[in-house]
């Protein structure tokens, strides 16, 4: 298995492989960047085909969570882990507890939090071995609710304020009633988001991997099911892709009929360069790592004690972001996704150079 050589390695700082035989974790956590802080990011569990998938998985997903928290002008590093398994089927909480030990070793650089197949009973659980995860605290969530820490509620919301702004952009729409939207993936941000939508009188199409959750969405929410093959390729408004990611690639591409692209999924696209073909083909694409940051704001808000008020306010600038990104890719004539690099980089690229000149400051001073 090649690290720095691999196509999706981007310097990153640290890269740690974790196998404990015991309890049949295999793991691997990656540390993109922490020049704006320390790297915090989910942790993934999914029954990844090799190896090399879940390699591939975090190496992306780690970059995606420096560029993510940089956009969203929080004080935090980039990082994610993942653990190799089906979460319905080999997850433990001996298991768990190994992750919590493999994480306690790793000092801090990395915290985790939940993620697609996780849960925060299971971060709890970690916690027994490590002070290193986040998310998992008893408090008064972003809406005003209890909360036990899970930030699916703030992504969800985050993803819908997203959406509205790229319906406004794109359709010159400012209420959603009528919107047709299909959703890729209706688990616990999934779903929270489609009853956002259903709430705003959008019309609903949905598909996931697991039917009951597909069922929930059709029995509560009125929405209409569709197929693993079909549901990116509706004829609707928006499609609004909530679970893996890379689902636009050179095949879904050339059949999207949606106009708008707006979903919570993490490193939608497989190449950079897909982000100029939904140009080419006139669909405007709602950066991810932009639209879904409001778990990490909510997360990143919790370890400070912020109130639930400026969690709240913070969420909602994930409009105002999308709608610089839009307008500056307008203005350019250029993608939406390069815009969003560009963006985050200047954030947490400024934030390397100050660190890179203390030392000399320091020298000078002596």
């Amino acid at each position: 298995m090649n690290v720095f050589s691999h196509p999706e390695f981007d310097n990153h700082e640290h890269l740690s492989f974790f196998c404990d035989p015991e309890t049949g974790l295999k793991a691997i956590v990656a540390t993109h960047n922490t020049s704006r802080g320390p790297a915090l990011g989910g942790c993934r569990m999914f029954p990844y085909a090799t190896d090399e998938e879940a390699l591939r998985d975090v190496l992306r997903l780690s970059r995606g969570m420096t560029y993510k928290s940089a956009l969203a002008n929080l004080d935090l590093g980039g990082g994610k882990s993942v653990i190799i398994g089906n979460p319905r089927k080999h997850k433990t909480e001996a298991l768990l507890e190994a992750m919590g030990k493999h994480l306690e070793s790793l000092g801090g650089q990395y915290i985790a939090a939940e993620d697609s197949g996780t849960s925060v009973p299971d971060l709890k659980v970690m916690g027994r071995r490590t002070q290193h995860v986040a998310g998992i605290a008893e408090r008064i969530g972003f809406d005003g609710q209890p909360s036990s820490g899970d930030p699916s509620p703030a992504t969800a919301y985050g993803t819908f304020i997203g959406l509205k702004a790229a319906v406004r952009h794109k359709l010159g729409r400012n209420d959603l009633k009528g919107l047709k939207v299909a959703i890729q993936g209706v688990g616990n941000v999934g779903f929270r988001l489609a009853r956002h939508l259903k709430e705003a009188g959008a019309q609903l199409w949905v598909y996931d991997i697991f039917a009951d959750n597909m069922q929930r969405a059709v029995d509560e929410l009125g929405a209409t099911p569709a197929s693993a093959g079909d549901i990116l390729h509706l004829p609707v408004d928006v499609v609004a892709p909530c679970a893996m990611g890379a689902v636009l690639n050179d095949e879904s591409i050339p059949q999207l009929k949606a106009t708008v692209v707006a979903g919570a999924a993490n490193n939608l696209l497989e190449r950079p360069d897909h982000d100029q073909a939904l140009k080419d083909r006139g669909i405007l694409y709602a950066p991810d790592f932009a639209i879904n940051a409001g778990g990490i704001i909510d997360v990143f808000y919790e370890r400070n004690g912020a109130s639930p008020e400026t969690v709240r306010a913070h969420v909602d600038t994930i409009g105002d972001t999308l709608m610089e990104i839009f307008t500056r890719a307008d203005r350019s004539d250029r993608p939406t996704g390069a815009i969003a690099n560009e963006m985050a980089e200047e954030r947490f690229r400024k934030h390397t150079a100050h660190i890179e000149e203390i030392p000399e400051r320091l020298t000078q001073v002596g």
